[in-house]
């Protein structure tokens, strides 16, 4: 029961689960998450609860799936085994230097739970032993830790170019991306992914496949093709490599009635080479083969989905969901060689099916991280398929996945320029963060708390310095309003509720001392990337933008550093021309008038025409 005072209580209860509270501050009112309590080294690590019907955990691991040279018995391994990988260290008991960098990246894991996670085939830490050699910062993917997101990239036969796709791997990494895909399919796919792979910091992945058959015939593909283009990309210090070697020649005849047919490039290019040859998918047939080339530079498998649905009409249907289970096949004899798995899961899935697709694969694939495309929620919003696709993909790594590959506006339509590459990271970093929320991980509220209290106190130079995109927030802000005031242009002076909030005396809201701050002050000029947010948007003219990019002001800028005397606002002290406690009423309701259009409501709620919206 949940108790409102000490004389009334409530007719309810919350659905609490015992999960960790995802905020560090104490004495707040909010109840923490109604997750799972983390099962710290189990199978519902950071999990949400199950909804009746769904399937159970898997009750096998990595563990279960051992090379015939070593014992199933943590105690029995012996140090004189060799260990190449990150999963053979772990079997060994090994900290691993990745280890304990991942560990100083999730605070709130010791290094001995991550090593304890990559044992139990849970957790991979996608870092080729030629890539470590270059700039790479380890991270890693699994559901003990926060969700990660990939960005997609790639030159195509008829677009972008190698120094593109380097401008658009620091891009990606700069708006927040965990790891990089190369999915070149035309240029120098070779100078290309060799480029990326000496500037990322973050673990690139790239479809093989997509080389083997850059200048040949598909049906020309062979074992030989595949296993020389695997080992190379392999010493060029690729870290996951998607393999389609789940799609067999035996699911084929469930896809016959499908909607939009086979959508992954790499499984339709699979499934016509085994129709052509009348025979087995050669990936499938090659897999041990394949373990042993990604084991020697400890190159992670991202078992591809050749099979997913590419519209809300074939999800969860016989063909996806018998590839999966190929997948869990794939899963444990990867284990097996001592090779690092994540499962990649569906792109087109309907809002109610995701949590089924999510824990099918939990049980399938035994726990082994998965990382799915979106999903996209509905089919009908091209150029808007970051946004369809964040919403399924929230609720995707609420509900269990661990790594989300991005959608851009250019989902569908083309190949995804710089500012595209820019939404799609923003737009995952949402859902991510979200989930990660939802599901109790501690400290990943603090930011957003923190804001909180930013805005609580009207200081408007902490509320963008907290925020993700501090520019965007800034520009968008000084649109209607270039005055940090005590109130925002939306709602205006006397309707402003957080003001009231914070006048109010037995409230705490807006009165934390370290939020506090003195009066209201001209904002520092616009950045030239703030200008052309506002540009791009098309709501203010040109010489109003400019207006607010040449201004002078006392303020400091983004970055903290005064302006010199040369540049700053010599005004007299005093009061400001802006709509606030500290100016003149009467002006400051004028300039207020000024900035507000005139809506005509009369007609629909009998209410005076000069009513307006800020």
């Amino acid at each position: 029961m949940i108790t409102t005072s000490q004389s009334q209580s409530t007719s309810y209860t919350l659905p609490l689960n015992g999960a960790l509270n995802p905020g560090s501050s104490p004495n707040l009112t909010t109840p923490g998450s109604f997750a799972n309590a983390p099962d710290i080294g189990g199978p519902l690590m950071f999990s949400s609860p199950d909804t009746p019907g769904m399937p159970p955990p898997s009750n096998k691991t990595a563990w279960d799936f051992m090379p015939a040279d070593l014992s199933t018995q943590h105690s029995e391994l012996s140090t004189q085994n060799s260990a190449t990988t990150q999963l053979e260290s772990a079997r060994l008991g090994i900290i691993t230097p990745q280890m304990r960098r991942v560990a100083q990246r999730e605070i709130y894991l010791t290094a001995e739970q991550i090593r304890n996670e990559i044992a139990a085939g849970r957790m991979i830490i996608p870092a080729n032993t030629v890539h470590l050699n270059y700039k790479l910062d380890p991270t890693c993917i699994g559901r003990a830790s926060k969700t990660k997101i990939n960005a997609n990239m790639g030159a195509s036969p008829v677009s972008s170019s190698t120094d593109e796709e380097v401008e658009k791997l620091k891009w990606a990494e700069r708006w927040g991306a965990d790891t990089v895909m190369d999915l070149s399919t035309g240029g120098d796919l070779d100078a290309t992914r060799e480029a990326i792979i000496r500037e990322s910091t973050v673990p690139i992945g790239t479809v093989p496949i997509y080389s083997m058959i850059i200048g040949r015939k598909l049906e020309d593909l062979n074992e030989k093709i595949v296993l020389q283009t695997i080992e190379h990309q392999a010493k060029q210090g690729v870290d996951y490599m998607t393999i389609h070697a789940g799609v067999r020649r035996g699911h084929l005849k469930y896809v016959k009635n499908r909607l939009i047919g086979i959508v992954s490039r790499g499984g339709s290019l699979l499934a016509k080479w085994m129709l052509m040859h009348n025979r087995e998918n050669l990936m499938y047939d090659l897999w041990d083969d394949i373990c042993d080339i990604m084991r020697q530079y400890d190159v992670s498998f991202s078992i591809g989905d050749g099979l997913r649905p590419g519209g809300l009409a074939d999800a969860t249907d016989r063909a996806q969901l018998a590839e999966l289970e190929t997948i869990g096949e794939l899963t444990e004899r990867a284990w097996a060689k001592g090779v690092q798995v994540m499962v990649e899961g569906p792109g087109h899935v309907p809002l109610d099916q995701i949590e089924y697709n999510m824990k099918l694969q939990r049980q399938l694939c035994h726990g082994a991280p998965f990382y799915v495309l979106g999903p996209l929620v509905t089919d009908i919003f091209p150029g808007y398929d970051h946004i369809t696709s964040c919403i399924g993909a929230t609720n995707a790594a609420y509900h269990g996945a661990s790594m989300l590959c991005y959608v851009t506006p250019k989902e569908h339509l083309g190949l995804p320029k710089k500012d595209d590459v820019k939404q799609g990271c923003i737009a995952y970093k949402i859902a991510a963060h979200a989930a990660d929320i939802a599901l109790g991980i501690p400290g990943t509220r603090d930011r957003d708390d923190e804001l909180t209290r930013a805005r609580a106190a009207l200081n408007w130079e902490k509320h963008f310095e907290l925020s993700f995109d501090p520019d965007t927030a800034r520009a968008y802000h000084d649109e209607d309003l270039d005055v940090d005031t005590d109130f925002c242009a939306m709602c205006g002076h006397d309707w402003c509720s957080v003001r009231i909030s914070k006048e109010i005396q037995e409230f705490a809201s807006g009165k934390d001392e370290e939020f506090a701050w003195d009066k209201p002050k001209r904002t520092a000029a616009l950045t030239p990337e703030q200008q052309a947010i506002l540009a791009k948007r098309g709501v203010l003219p040109p010489d109003e933008i400019h207006k607010l990019a040449s201004k002078k002001t006392q303020s400091r800028d983004r970055k903290g550093a005064t302006a010199p005397p040369e540049q700053r606002d010599h005004q007299p002290a005093g009061k400001r021309s802006c709509h606030s406690d500290h100016v003149d009423a009467d002006k400051a309701r004028e300039i207020q008038r000024q900035k507000t259009v005139t809506l005509n409501t009369a007609p629909a709620h009998n209410v005076p025409t000069h009513d307006t919206l800020i």
